[in-house]
């Protein structure tokens, strides 16, 4: 039996996190919701959620001593951040006036904009909110069983820019194609939220809880 830790330092209501992860294990596996640093490290994978504002974000990490935990999780198990687990990723965000983040990746979080619009010059709302289709940009094993251009749901006002390209392996049209899931080695993340992206959503939560970390 493995043990999946799933981060929660008090952002967003995880619960449906740890049941679609139970859901997909089949009761083989414990899923550990925990704030505890050490239960992080010593799990044979992690997931990192979260849901709120980029400054109450990092602030919260910090309370829960949890930053190097994250960052030494990221770069050893097979990690898996979802939300705003993938945006503070990266070394910073434009929310809250300007907000530092993890910096595990060279790129920063921008704002789409209260006059956001697509490319016929129709405004789009913002929150980016509800479901939408993810781009495959490269192959990997999350997305096995999963087809190109699937839908999965979105909530979210902020998007990703990193600066090695290397780095994208989803992207999604709202306006404009930004980056949606972001892998390299161990790691997987993706702007959308798969425990309520029904049946594409579990299946990418499935694959993650079978793979063995390797891109």
């Amino acid at each position: 039996m493995q043990t999946i830790a799933v981060i929660d330092y008090g952002m967003g209501n995880l619960r449906s996190v740890v049941n679609a992860l139970r859901v997909v294990s089949d009761g083989r596996d414990r899923v550990l919701l925990t704030s505890e640093p050490e239960q992080v490290l010593a799990a044979d994978r992690v997931v990192f959620p979260g849901q709120g504002a980029a400054g109450d974000c990092m602030r919260a990490i910090d309370q829960y001593g949890l930053r190097e935990a994250i960052l030494s999780a990221a770069r050893q198990q097979p990690f898996l951040g979802i939300c705003m687990g993938m945006q503070v990723l990266v070394d910073s965000s434009e929310e809250n006036q300007g907000t530092d983040c993890l910096g595990l990746f060279s790129g920063r979080v921008r704002y789409f904009g209260d006059g956001h619009r697509d490319q016929s010059g129709v405004k789009l709302k913002v929150p980016h909110m509800g479901w939408n289709r993810v781009t495959q940009t490269q192959e990997h094993p999350l997305w096995d069983s999963i087809a190109d251009g699937s839908r999965f749901y979105f909530v979210h006002s902020y998007y990703v820019e990193v600066d090695d390209a290397a780095l994208v392996a989803g992207e999604t049209d709202y306006g404009f194609s930004f980056t949606s899931a972001i892998a390299t080695d161990n790691l997987f993340a993706l702007q959308c939220h798969p425990e309520k992206s029904a049946a594409a959503g579990l299946q990418l939560l499935r694959n993650f809880v079978n793979w063995d970390g390797q891109a």
